[in-house]
């Protein structure tokens, strides 16, 4: 994949991305893959990631990320929101199937975010069975009670370490029920060195999803979010009950080929497609 020619000037506290392609601000904050943004207008957002607080608006091609030097857009910003790739030229290639085409249509714009991993760990814990508005005001309640305050009412997300000295009681407040048990063993196992998230960089992607299903309540579904939302593992495709259903009725066979070493885009999209769609749910 190569760079998208997108440009980024900064103007005076500010950091003005423009002539970016295939973005959509919307749709790639809005389609579930986080938890911590919440919409302020029309375009624009306000949220934190990376121990960092952040207003965003679009308007047309043009990004703009409020307070924030273009050094920091850089070293951060660009990579998490997958700015540094060419989705043109990725969403060409999935358009050559017909049912990848109609999704890749109906939402053009969706990115792959390319979060912490420690948060998106804890984030996909808190998912399971469990709906966006639900999970985002776990995960809030979470950062409220045991991250570092960041100012202006925003919060850090809390460090494994932080987690692991709780008790489970300690976790009533957020009102996640059995999940708070899986997310306090992440918490212990990362914190002790067990899990180490850094050196799941290194590992083959068969290999960090045994690292990453050592972990208490964490099966197939939350391993694969994490490598694929977390560690940028483009190829990875989670499957849920929406996915389950899209590839029994459209790819029973599996995706396409195509799809390659992008199959969780090509995920992304159908997920969004599907749930966007009116179908009822699986």
């Amino acid at each position: 994949m190569v760079t998208i020619p997108a440009t980024a000037v900064q103007t005076g506290a500010d950091t003005l991305v423009a002539g970016l392609e295939c973005f959509n601000l919307d749709l790639t904050l809005g389609c579930g893959q986080a938890f911590r943004w919440q919409k302020t207008g029309v375009g624009a957002w306000h949220g934190v990631a990376f121990g960092l607080a952040l207003d965003i608006s679009q308007s047309g091609e043009g990004l703009l990320l409020k307070n924030t030097a273009e050094a920091q857009y850089e070293s951060v910003w660009k990579r998490y929101f997958g700015l540094d790739t060419d989705y043109a030229a990725l969403c060409a290639r999935l358009g050559r199937d017909g049912g990848l085409r109609q999704a890749v249509e109906a939402s053009p714009g969706i990115r792959i975010l390319r979060q912490e991993p420690w948060e998106t760990l804890c984030s996909f814990i808190l998912s399971q069975n469990n709906n966006i508005p639900r999970v985002t005001g776990i995960v809030r309640r979470l950062c409220e009670c045991f991250g570092e305050p960041l100012g202006h009412g925003d919060f850090a997300f809390p460090a494994a370490e932080r987690l692991a000295a709780l008790e489970p009681e300690a976790l009533e407040p957020l009102r996640a029920g059995y999940r708070a048990s899986y997310l306090l063993d992440a918490a212990r196992k990362a914190a002790s060195g067990e899990l180490d998230l850094r050196e799941l960089e290194s590992l083959s992607t068969c290999e960090a999803r045994v690292r990453l299903t050592a972990v208490r309540g964490v099966g197939r579904k939350v391993a694969d979010c994490t490598l694929l939302y977390g560690f940028g593992r483009l190829e990875v495709v989670p499957v849920d009950v929406w996915m389950r259903r899209v590839l029994r009725e459209m790819y029973p066979a599996g995706l396409p080929a195509c799809a390659g070493d992008c199959g969780g885009v090509a995920q992304q999209y159908l997920f969004h497609w599907r749930r966007s769609a009116g179908h009822p749910r699986p």
